[in-house]
C-alpha cells in the first residue's frame, strides 16, 4: 500500500506541477498557477499521515515506510529548486521570459552550485532520519525497527557519496577549454548570486 501511495504521489507532484505551470503561463492566470503549485506539499502530507496510520494499525515497519521518509525528505530536500528550475523552463517556453542560465560550468562557480545542491540531499537525509526516529520510537519496539535504522543509514551514505562528489568540484575545479572566454569577476560573482 505505502509503495503504491508513493507512486501516486510522485504521478500527482508532475501533473499538479504540469497543471500549476499550464494555468500559469498558457491560461495567463497566475494566482491560480502559483494555487495550483502551492498544492504539492499536501501530497507529502497525505503520505506521512498514511504511513503513520500504517503503523498505528500494527503494520511491522517495513522498507516501505522506510522508503516513504526517505521520499519525503527528498521532496523537502529538493522539491523547491525543482519546481524553480521548472517554472523558469516554462516562463520561457510559454511565457516570452529569457532563457534561463544554467548552472555554472567551470571552477568555483561550478563548485558553489554543486555545494548548494549537496545541501538540499543534507536538509532531506536531515528530515527522513527525524521521520524514521520519530516511526522507531512511534513502535517502541527495538526488535521490529531494524529496516527503518538500516534506512537512516542508507540517507547519510547516500548524503556522504554526494558530499564526496560535490566536494571534489572544489578539490579539482573544472577547468573550462583552452579558447573558452574566461568570465570576470565581477561576472562570476553575479553568477554565483543567481544560483
Amino acid at each position: 500500500m505505502i509503495v503504491t501511495l508513493i507512486i501516486v504521489c510522485e504521478i500527482g507532484f508532475w501533473v499538479l506541477l504540469t497543471a500549476g505551470l499550464s494555468v500559469r503561463y498558457l491560461l495567463k492566470k497566475p494566482r491560480a498557477g502559483m494555487a495550483l503549485l502551492l498544492c504539492e506539499p499536501l501530497l507529502e502530507i497525505v503520505l506521512l499521515i498514511a504511513t503513520a496510520l500504517d503503523l498505528k494499525n500494527g503494520a511491522d515497519p517495513s522498507w516501505e515506510h522506510g522508503l516513504a521518509a526517505l521520499y519525503i525528505g527528498y521532496t523537502v530536500g529538493h522539491g523547491h529548486r525543482t519546481v524553480q528550475w521548472l517554472d523558469g523552463h516554462a516562463a520561457h517556453r510559454l511565457g516570452g521570459a529569457p532563457k534561463p542560465a544554467g548552472p555554472p560550468r567551470y571552477g568555483m562557480a561550478r563548485a558553489w552550485h554543486e555545494g548548494k545542491v549537496w545541501l538540499g540531499t543534507l536538509i532531506g537525509a536531515v528530515v527522513a532520519t527525524g521521520l524514521l526516529q520519530l516511526a522507531m520510537w512511534y513502535v517502541g519496539d527495538p526488535s521490529r525497527t531494524g529496516s527503518l535504522e538500516s534506512w537512516q543509514l542508507t540517507a547519510w551514505r547516500v548524503t556522504g557519496i554526494h558530499g564526496l562528489i560535490a566536494l571534489s568540484y572544489a578539490v579539482w575545479p573544472k577547468r573550462p577549454p583552452a579558447g573558452t572566454p574566461v568570465a570576470s569577476g565581477a561576472q562570476k560573482e553575479k553568477e554565483i548570486t543567481r544560483r
